[in-house]
């Protein structure tokens, strides 16, 4: 793989980044309501599930869920349902903004699982992959290190835009200052994990 190659993919999986998703909008409302530990714990629980759909990829079942229409419709399901639950549990939470009670609440061990479930349900992410990753690969060359060049480059470039979100999240937490303001920003997130969520339903496969 050329450098203008790997400048290329560098370029496009920023953008891709970048582009507010259900990734985001979890980094952003776990980074208001916990502050960056939290979000940090969100963020990696996003990383562990971004690896799991490009090792997927890796091994050839992104090429299966981008041809089955079974296969990517179950995965598009859970992961619409999944996300419309996790709006409905955001809008209905209260305007307190008490971080120690949040904190013991949704600690963040579940806050890292939870962000693998948003990651790992989005099946748009695996088929994206699937369909981005040959673009770049070079046939004559050693594709598993190609692979992997591929695979690093999209996690670190996510962390980096997921620890911008993260930031933004916690500086906007500041001027929060009593329950109406927190419930609508409740509100705000809950809506758009539930828009993410029938937008995800509508997806089409594919070609």
């Amino acid at each position: 793989m050329t450098v203008e190659w790997w400048m290329t993919y560098l370029l496009t999986t920023t953008v891709l980044s970048l582009s507010p998703g259900s990734g985001a909008i979890n980094t952003m409302s776990t980074g208001i309501s916990h502050r960056f530990r939290g979000a940090a714990a969100s963020i990696s629980g996003l990383q562990v599930g971004l690896s799991l759909h490009i090792l997927l990829v890796g091994i050839g079942l992104g090429a299966l869920f981008s041809h089955s229409v079974l296969a990517f419709e179950i995965l598009k399901w859970a992961g619409a349902a999944y996300l419309v639950w996790l709006g409905i549990q955001q809008w209905r939470a209260g305007g307190g903004i008490d971080l120690q009670a949040v904190a013991k609440a949704m600690p963040r061990r579940r806050l890292f699982k939870r962000a693998i479930l948003v990651n790992l349900t989005n099946p748009k992410s695996i088929v994206f992959l699937a369909a981005l990753f040959p673009q770049f690969i070079i046939p004559h060359q050693p594709q598993l290190m190609q692979y992997l060049i591929l695979g690093v480059t999209t996690v670190v470039v996510d962390i980096i835009v997921m620890i911008g979100y993260a930031t933004l999240a916690t500086r906007i937490a500041g001027w929060i200052k009593g329950p109406r303001q927190m419930t609508l920003l409740n509100r705000i997130f809950g809506g758009m994990f539930m828009a993410v969520g029938v937008l995800l339903a509508s997806a089409r496969r594919m070609a």
